[in-house]
């Protein structure tokens, strides 16, 4: 039986708190790093297939901003960070002080810009899970990728071959004076990492 078939609701809500503390101190670094008030709200969490994250994030052929992650330490993951096409630009275009609507291509300039403020984001969420779990996880260098949405799925959770096919989802939505950012947490715990996650909340896999 795989390790996510044996989840319970307990196990899930776990999960889910994770998503929500990570996310919630990314949209923290978002606020300081755009120097204005940024609110966020979690619309889903959960547990999701290959498959249904495709149709939770958009269409395989719309191009998304992914940055991703290899976890070194106890709990040995990946995490990707997704952007929508129409929130990489606005990021683009609030980071480099640029009038909202300039920006319709990622250049190199803009690449490097939403490398570094995914990398931010993903550190931050990483963080809080790390805090939350009591688990000392240590990220990679990120990986930035602009591709159309199912390649970057796919590729992400092919390569390596020992990652699930399923991975706990985050979508969120960041708000600030007349802007919305669309970005989904994706985290892909190894098998054996999924019980050490749990263990470190005092849960334990049946």
């Amino acid at each position: 039986m795989d390790t996510w078939d044996k989840l319970n609701a307990l196990h899930l809500d776990a999960l889910r708190e994770i998503g929500n503390i990570g996310a919630g101190n990314a949209a923290t670094s978002l606020a300081s790093l755009l120097g204005n008030r940024v609110q966020m709200t979690v619309p889903r969490a959960g547990v999701l297939p290959l498959k249904d994250m495709v149709s939770l994030v958009g269409h395989e052929e719309e191009p998304v901003a992914c940055v991703e992650f290899t976890v070194a330490g106890p709990a040995p993951s990946k995490i990707f960070f997704l952007l929508n096409e129409t929130s990489a630009y606005l990021l683009v275009d609030l980071l480099l002080g640029r009038p909202v609507g300039t920006t319709n291509v990622i250049d190199d300039m803009g690449a490097s810009v939403l490398t570094e403020v995914s990398n931010i984001l993903a550190g931050s969420f990483l963080n809080a899970f790390s805090d939350f779990c009591h688990l000392n996880l240590i990220p990679s260098v990120p990986a930035f990728a602009f591709d159309m949405l199912g390649a970057v799925l796919s590729s992400a959770f092919l390569e390596g071959g020992y990652f699930s096919d399923r991975a706990l989802v985050i979508e969120t939505k960041f708000y600030g004076e007349a802007i919305t950012i669309n970005g989904h947490f994706f985290l892909v715990p190894e098998d054996r990492a999924l019980g050490i996650i749990l263990q470190s909340l005092g849960l334990q896999l049946d």
